[in-house]
């Protein structure tokens, strides 16, 4: 352990033990946590008032059987992808994390992430199970960073390449032209580069923010970040692919998901609901007919959004079941 994560080390252990702070969140620690769930009731009952769901049923429906299992088994790949940003983490945190503990926590967190927004999923629920595992807030702060670039920089990477090779043509009146968006592309595998030479040759490799510490990953961990984040983007199109008129091409599905992705984290609304279908109507419209591209996305949101948040939440319901038990047990052993 070198010089500056053995300084992050002690600063989160004595942040840990430090009575005053201890006091006060044994304070809050219990408003919070009923505040935290009433949050999650809130937030499900307004997704599920958005969602029309006998659409949803009919569109599913009219589907083959074998399409909707490989729709779904590229719907767990891009989970456990997406998962495995944690695992990186636990490389970068440097903490004995066994994986079976890591996979869960980012599987749950990604759906809830999708459909109830990146502070409920990617920050609340990570906060909650990681801390279950003893992960000082500090390292837990880490990984959340450590996640979200991998997500992004993957981003940029396969966006800059589909973006400029201008395999997506904008349509006529758009603000944003087909050739500006080439030269998106381009400013984007830029950063990208940018990034990959500054975890190689940067001189300085930590910072200070708010009082956590970030450390500028190895180039072999950078690219192991571009590769995952990149590979979850390429499989979430794929799922939107298999649920579209065959007629429509690969590179062109996943540029217009890359597109809309973008639109949905301006608009700010919980799993995108409505923009994304717009946006692929908006381009593709003289592609396939909107109908079934409309069938196709709500398959896909079935598939890829409300099914996995299904299962994902009763696997949360377990582990704060397994997490309680263990309180209890632990009672009448302190108290012996």
């Amino acid at each position: 352990m070198d010089r500056v994560e053995a300084h992050s080390a002690a600063h989160d252990d004595s942040a840990t033990t430090d009575p005053v702070k201890k006091t006060r969140w044994s304070r809050w620690k219990k408003p919070l946590t009923m505040l935290f769930f009433l949050a999650l009731i809130v937030l499900f009952t307004m997704l599920a008032q958005r969602i029309e769901w006998n659409e949803v049923f009919d569109t599913l429906a009219d589907f083959k059987v074998r399409t909707l299992i490989i729709a779904s088994g590229l719907t767990l790949m891009s989970f456990l992808v997406y998962a495995c940003f944690d695992l990186i983490g636990r490389t970068y945190i440097r903490q004995p994390l066994r994986w079976k503990q890591i996979l869960p926590v980012g599987i749950i967190s990604y759906a809830f992430n999708l459909n109830l927004s990146a502070w409920v999923g990617g920050i609340a629920m990570r906060y909650r199970l990681y801390s279950r595992l003893g992960v000082s807030t500090g390292n837990i702060a880490k990984i959340l960073g450590l996640s979200l670039a991998t997500n992004w920089f993957g981003y940029m990477v396969i966006a800059g390449a589909v973006f400029s090779s201008g395999l997506v043509r904008m349509p006529p009146g758009w603000k944003l032209s087909s050739g500006a968006l080439q030269g998106v592309g381009v400013l984007l595998l830029l950063v990208s580069a940018g990034y990959l030479a500054a975890c190689q040759f940067s001189k300085r490799r930590e910072w200070a923010i708010r009082g956590v510490e970030i450390n500028l990953p190895s180039l072999r961990m950078a690219v192991l970040q571009l590769a995952l984040g990149a590979l979850n983007w390429s499989l979430m199109a794929a799922v939107i692919f298999t649920l579209l008129p065959s007629k429509l091409d690969y590179p062109l599905v996943l540029g217009v998901l890359l597109i809309s992705a973008i639109a949905g984290v301006i608009t700010h609304i919980p799993a995108g609901l409505g923009v994304l279908e717009a946006v692929f109507v908006a381009l593709l419209q003289h592609e396939a007919s909107r109908g079934s591209l409309v069938a196709g996305l709500l398959a896909y949101r079935a598939i890829y959004f409300i099914l996995p948040l299904l299962i994902t939440l009763v696997m949360y319901l377990v582990v704060e079941a397994k997490a309680k038990s263990l309180r209890i047990a632990k009672k009448p052993k302190e108290s012996g």
